[in-house]
Order: C-alpha cells, then structure tokens, then sequence
C-alpha cells in the first residue's frame, strides 16, 4: 500500500467550489479519499462533485458559509451521514474584502477577516476534532498564507488571520497530539486563483513576485494540493504543529 493512500478516509475540504480548495479536493479524491465539497454555492459544489466522480472518485456536496456556526455544525453532521466519519479536515474557505493600510480598515472589514479566517477555523477544529480522538486518528489542515509570515501595507489584517492560523494549528497540535491527531499548515505563496486575481493580475504586483522568486514562477492550485495530500495520508504521520511553506522560494530569497 502506498504511503500516500486514502482509500477509505474521508475528508471535508471548505472553499472547494474553486482554485486551491478544489484542487485539493480532486486530488485528495484520486488518492483514494471521499471527499465532501463545500462553499457558499451549491452548484458550483455540485460541479466539483461531478468531475471527481467522472474520474472515478466519490464525493457529495454540502454547501455551507464559513460565517455560520450553525451552516458549519451541519456540514460536520451530514458529512457523517454521508461517509461515517471524518478523517480529514482541510481548512481552506477564507475572506479578504479589503485592500489597503491598516489605518483605513473598518471595524466591520476587520472583524469579518478574523471571524471568517480565524473562528470559523476553531469552531470546525471543534466540531470535527473529538470524533477523530475517538478513534485516535486524523489530519487537520489550516491553509494559511506567507502573509502570514511578511509585513505587508496593503494586505495587514489578512496577514494578521493567517499568521493566527499557524498559531491555531501548532496550540491545537500540542493539545491534540497525544490522541493521535495531527494539526498543520500550509502557506502558499502567490498562487493563479480568482481569489488572488487582483494581485497576479497586475503587472507591476506579478513582475515584482516573479522578481522575487527563485523558481521566477507563480504557483498554480495543484501545486498546494500535493502538500495536502502529504498532510493528509500516512505519508506526513510524523509531521505536526508545523507551517509548510510552499511559495516558490519567494520567502527565503531575500530578493528585490
């Protein structure tokens, strides 16, 4: 058996309708695991669903908003329903409705970055968690970001949520551990999604981030997906409470 199987796992991937969330999604599927695929929308979730199953995989769909406790309850539930039990739970979905200093961000802008990147993450943590310590076994992973690790002027409370989210995963880690569960991150660097559309699609941003990179190259959603799959199977047993950084190279450069 290979190390990175998860034939008969089952995985719930939030913001999987599209970019980095449905690439983990599929690939978790074509390692073997059932996958429960969730965002805001119900069809695009459908979609997602549909071309797991043309490739052999299986999955349904379960929509619900990151912001709603009572919407997240309900995913863990059904997904129970659906599969039996939860193995893997990948933290993905996440906001960002302002771009500027710090200086001029709202309240109502602030809160709903630490609400939706930050609190909808430890209530899932919470729901999911227990059932997996019953059965000394599982993998959580926070998809956080290098702006977690990097000041920034124009993206500092999104920093502030994702750098909150390492912290999150290594203090559940420690609390977790000795049943058996493993609690992680992933920081991706600059990645071709619609949700960092505005960054990659602006020359001077994307030339500075090509700049910067020993790779001299963004990524692309598959290219976190793999990390997932590592997190997530018994090939990363023996990795917990960490942040893996995965940018191209764009944080250890030192470059422009």
């Amino acid at each position: 058996m290979s190390i990175f199987d998860l034939a008969g796992k089952t995985a719930i991937v939030t913001g999987s309708s599209k970019g980095i969330g449905r690439a983990i999604a599929e690939q978790l599927a074509l390692f073997g695991a059932n996958v429960v695929v969730s965002s805001r929308k119900g069809p695009a979730c459908e979609e997602v669903v549909a071309g797991i199953k043309q490739a052999g995989g299986k999955a349904v769909a379960i929509p619900a908003h990151i912001g709603d406790k009572a919407a997240l309850q309900n995913l863990v539930d059904q997904s129970v329903r659906a599969f039996g039990r939860i193995d893997v739970l990948v933290c993905n979905a996440a906001v960002n409705p302002y771009y500027g200093p710090l200086a001029g961000i709202s309240d109502d802008a602030f809160d709903r970055i630490m609400d939706s990147n930050i609190r909808s993450n430890l209530w899932l943590c919470n729901m999911v968690i227990p059932g997996m310590a019953k059965r000394k076994d599982g993998s959580v992973i926070i998809v956080s970001s290098i702006g977690g690790l990097r000041g920034s002027s124009t993206l500092g409370a999104y920093g502030i949520s994702k750098a909150a989210d390492m912290q999150l995963a290594r203090s559940l880690a420690v609390e977790w551990g000795e049943h058996n569960i493993r609690i992680n991150a992933i920081a991706p660097g600059l990645v071709k999604t619609d949700f960092a559309r505005a960054l990659w699609e602006n020359k001077d941003v994307l030339a500075q981030a090509l700049a910067q990179s020993p790779l001299a190259m963004i990524g692309e959603p598959v290219d976190i997906a793999g990390t997932a799959v590592l997190l997530a199977s018994p090939a990363g047993r023996f990795i917990t409470g960490q942040t893996l950084v995965i940018d191209g190279g764009v944080t250890i450069a030192g470059r422009g």
